[in-house]
């Protein structure tokens, strides 16, 4: 049977900017993908602690080492510059696999960088 699970996790990330006119997504800097295990155009859901708004996109990526967040679309409806947010990526995982998956959260200072990255396991 497969269980959705959560694989990857940004936690409090600043939004740095918005594009309501962008065709949709959220950039994110390539670096801090990397670090997440996001892929371009995989669907997170994105939680904004600041005003408590819910949405789900996918990601595309910002220059590398540019620390860019960024809500594009109508998403940018629902967000500001300076919240603080939540990004979360889902995986179907084969129950048979749950022993060897792991999840990673990397933990964000408010000018985005990744102060810390905690796998566990799923």
């Amino acid at each position: 049977m497969l269980i959705p699970f959560m694989v990857s996790k940004i936690h409090q990330a600043t939004v740095t900017a918005t594009n309501l006119d962008y065709m949709g997504s959220i950039s994110i800097d390539e670096e801090i993908m990397d670090s997440a295990g996001l892929r371009e155009n995989q669907q997170v859901d994105v939680y904004d602690i600041t005003n408590g708004n819910r949405l789900t996109t996918y990601v595309i990526q910002a220059p590398r080492g540019s620390r860019s967040i960024e809500l594009n679309g109508a998403a940018a409806r629902l967000v500001k510059p300076g919240d603080r947010i939540i990004v979360a990526a889902y995986a179907l995982i084969d129950e048979r696999e749950l022993d060897s998956r792991s999840a990673v959260i990397l933990l964000m200072e408010a000018d985005n960088r990744v102060t810390k990255a905690v796998h566990r396991r799923i």
